[in-house]
């Protein structure tokens, strides 16, 4: 009736029951009866084997099922056997904080309450019977006129303490069995019992049963459980039992309290409700431990003579919730400056050693919550997500201004450099060839389409190097062979050039190579680390070590942090690992806050954070276990989490734009850059080499030519002096040619006056037309010239160089030049001339217009 009064407020429960627990079938009615949802279990003697049966047949889905229905279970098992259960269903993760367990037994001790208090998770409430007792040791001694040994009804003995209650409750069912024997022996309504034969198949029962039975239910006694004084269902009006429940005391930590009492008189005596801290803790004092840990927890600029004053996020967060509550807390730093981890003989250092052994009520800093530490202390909320960080130095850019010829090797520069003149000295042979051949058909004339000087060649295959053409006459088969196999290599080496040069610089703009644990893994230039003895520590040497892990990264990381056993390359402290991230190329992994904290605050901003957004832990308040507080600071951050007060407060400790942007700098890295001027400066000093080749060339080719000219010059007026005489009009019919045309010729023009020696003088805005003959062939048709030297149309003011168009072949065509242009030709006709017969001194002024 007791536990049904319990199920009926909570409205959920489970059962484990042991096969020899008595009255089951009557309590299994009335919860049918008051409409409870009753899931029965029963617990073998090897309570082990229960559990082992459980992950052996069920899968995660069920496992996670069964686990929610043990949040309320009710234990009717013997006190051995209730330990050995709780203790499985924690080692087991199947026992959960939140959880409610009752547990019912008469012979319970104390010694036993306290053990299942401890070992639980949630909470736990005990229902036992007791026993009355009476002062006088005489009245206890005696039992309806029976004097009993003082080792069973004096409760200072030792003896009884160890006593088990079936033991008292066999003693007073003798005692009264012995007793209805008496009353019916007096009463003379005794029935004389035939003998009973137990080999006979069938046996006559005895006459007198339901009377003997009448009397043993009216009898009343006096027993070492009490006094008992049955009903007509057969129940002990007279029995008593208290509940016990689990409590929380500053001074003891979880304890044991009376909740009730309950009786089949006045019923149910007292509350089951939890006695529990409502929504203010005026009044309290707590004491609380703490680590240095920026920006968690700094220590502020004190006042001489005060206490030391402590700030930051996490004592933010504290004086928000002591603002709400309304307590106040005194604050020391641990002494070894540990968060907490378990030593090989079971004890823990650190903070969380604080907490265990009752020299703090609470522990606060950027201590994480994880499954080892939530099995001997007790935490809160997370008030900040976790995830882990990994804090570097950011590379210095690498400046090589000649990056563009990275894509390819020296050797194939050196090779394509070398292929530019093999081509063109081949193609300048076979035009020599060439040339002879048809100079051999043509009658000792070579043909003046054909060009067979060496600059030539090699300017016609770098043009078509650098895919800028070249109008070049391939006369022989073996020309353009030779021109097309150097076209296909020209096209392959610019596609590979381009396709090199574009993932080149792709890769260039990823300045950093190391944004996650794999990139972490494979690279070797980075030696990296954490703080022995630490979650993080912990964390890997888990991932490390788990045979089931797939991924052979975190295996490959721990090989590296726990080099040495961690004295190699893991630190002692956060502040060290930072300090050494910063000046050697060290990568600390620690917690993401703390590592994005000193990057955004870094004097130098040459820190950078990478590593996994995940979060799968985050930090909390720690609190002994079994704390009172606990849900209520729970319930407290999650309200400052719903008003937004914990976002106003990470952006004051991490802000988006701080001393160094790291915001910015993460954006930039996934979509590029543009190309920097350094990157790009190997191109502009390309130019700037080819533009002050040109300069010195142009000078040089300037004082050859005017040095050349005036040697040219002083020979004709010498060579004139000498003869007396100018070129006569023999000599201009000679030389007489016709207009270079493509249509009809043109009609024969007046003879011009002989040119007098010197350079022709002529107006700046006059043009001149200039026709050539050969003087070979003076006799016959005129034979148009080449000018391989000079435009088709020439544009005022434009010098007419060799340079110009050296490619370029025009034969049969008159020029049209101006005045400045015919004095710039001048100087540079021999070269013009060589291959024609035609000096400079055959140019006439054939008509001015």
């Amino acid at each position: 009736m007791l536990i049904s009064a319990w199920l009926q407020s909570k409205r959920e429960s489970h059962f484990g029951y042991n096969s020899n627990i008595r009255g089951l079938q009557t309590f299994m009615d009335q919860s049918s009866r008051l409409g409870l949802d009753v899931s029965l279990q029963r617990v073998d003697r090897n309570v082990s084997r229960v559990f082992t049966d459980l992950f052996s047949t069920m899968r995660t889905e069920e496992l996670n099922r069964y686990r929610d229905t043990l949040r309320r279970a009710v234990l009717l098992m013997s006190p051995r056997g209730a330990q050995v259960f709780i203790h499985q269903a924690v080692e087991t993760n199947l026992a959960s904080k939140d959880s409610h367990w009752v547990y019912a037994n008469e012979e319970v001790s104390d010694a036993d309450i306290m053990e299942l208090v401890h070992s639980s998770l949630g909470r736990m409430t005990i229902i036992r019977q007791i026993f009355p007792l009476w002062r006088d040791t005489n009245v206890r001694c005696m039992r309806n006129n029976h004097r009993i040994s003082s080792l069973l009804c004096d409760p200072q003995e030792g003896y009884l303490q160890s006593l088990e209650v079936s033991n008292l409750y066999l003693y007073d069912s003798v005692l009264m069995l012995a007793n209805a024997f008496y009353r019916k022996l007096e009463d003379r309504k005794w029935h004389s019992m035939a003998s009973l034969n137990c080999m006979r198949k069938s046996t006559k029962p005895w006459n007198g049963g339901w009377s003997m039975l009448d009397t043993i239910q009216k009898g009343r006694i006096s027993g070492l459980t009490g006094l008992m004084d049955f009903r007509a269902e057969g129940s002990n009006s007279h029995v008593q039992f208290e509940i016990l429940g689990t409590s929380y005391s500053e001074t003891f930590g979880k304890d044991v309290k009376r909740l009730a009492s309950w009786d089949s008189t006045r019923g149910l005596n007292g509350s089951l409700k939890e006695n529990r801290i409502e929504n203010s803790m005026q009044g309290v004092t707590l004491k609380i431990v703490t680590l240095l840990e920026e920006p968690f927890v700094m220590v502020a600029e004190n006042i001489l003579g005060q206490p030391k004053r402590y700030k930051g996020f996490s004592i933010d967060v504290l004086d928000a919730l002591a603002k709400i509550l309304g307590f106040k807390y005194d604050i020391y730093q641990v002494g070894d400056g540990k968060y907490g981890s378990a030593l090989p003989n079971g004890s823990w250092n650190g903070m969380i050693g604080e907490l265990i052994g009752k020299r703090a009520d609470l522990a606060i800093s950027a201590i994480t919550i994880t499954p080892e530490r939530e099995s001997v202390v007790d935490f809160s909320k997370r008030y900040l997500d976790y995830s882990v960080g990994i804090l570097m130095r950011k590379p210095e850019e690498k400046i090589n201004i000649f990056s563009l010829l990275a894509p390819f090797d020296l050797a194939v520069w050196a090779c394509i450099a070398a292929a530019i003149p093999v081509v063109g000295i081949m193609i300048f042979l076979l035009r020599r060839i060439q040339a002879v051949r048809c100079q051999n058909s043509a009658g000792g004339h070579p043909p003046p389409s054909v060009s067979t000087s060496l600059q030539s060649a090699i300017w016609i295959v770098y043009g078509a190097f650098v895919q800028q053409g070249s109008d070049s006459i391939l006369g022989s088969v073996a020309l353009r062979i030779v021109m097309g196999s150097w076209w296909l290599f020209t096209l392959i080496v610019c596609s590979s050039y381009t396709a090199n040069l574009a993932a080149y610089l792709t890769v260039s703009r990823m300045d950093n190579a190391v944004r996650s644990f794999q990139d972490l893994s494979k690279q070797v230039d980075l030696v990296y680390g954490t703080v022995r003895d630490s979650a993080v520590y912990e964390y890997f040497r888990a991932k490390g070590t788990n045979p089931l892990e797939q991924d052979n990264t975190f295996a490959e990381l721990w090989k590296i942090i726990n080099k040495n056993n961690g004295f190699e390359n893991s630190v002692s402290s956060p502040s060290e690992g930072i300090k050494k991230a910063k000046r050697e190329s060290y990568a600390f992994l620690w917690d993401m806050a703390v590592v994005e904290y000193a990057a955004l605050t870094d004097d130098d901003c040459t820190l950078t954070v990478a590593g996994n957004s995940m979060s799968t832990r985050g930090y909390g308040m720690a609190l002994q276990h079994g704390s009172p507080y606990r849900d209520l600071f729970s319930q407290k951050i999650l309200e400052l989490q719903e008003k937004g007060d914990l976002d106003i407060l990470k952006q004051k400790w991490w802000p988006k734009k701080g001393r160094c942007d790291l915001q910015s700098y993460a954006d930039a890295q996934p979509e590029g850059r543009a190309l920097r001027l350094h990157s790009f400066a190997g191109v502009f000093c390309i130019l700037a080499a080819g533009l002050l080749l040109a300069l010195l060339v142009a000078a040089l080719e300037t004082w050859w030519n005017s040095n050349h000219c005036r040697r040219e010059q002083a020979k004709e007026v010498t060579t004139d002096n000498s003869s007396g005489q100018g070129p006569g009009p023999s000599l201009l019919t000679q030389n007489r040619a016709m207009v270079a045309t493509t249509g009809p010729p043109a009609p024969p023009r007046p003879r011009s006056r002989p040119r007098p020696p010197g350079p022709l003088v002529l107006p700046r805005d006059a043009t001149a037309t200039l026709y050539f003959m050969d003087p070979a062939g003076a006799d016959t048709s005129p034979d148009l010239v080449e000018l391989q030297y000079t435009h088709h149309k020439s544009e005022p003011n434009t010098n007419l160089l060799d340079e110009d168009l050296a490619h370029k072949q025009l034969p049969g065509q008159s020029i049209e030049i101006s005045a400045l242009d015919i004095g710039s030709m001048q100087p540079k006709m021999r070269p013009c001339c060589e291959n024609t017969g035609v000096t400079q001194r055959y140019f006439i002024q054939e008509k001015l217009h």
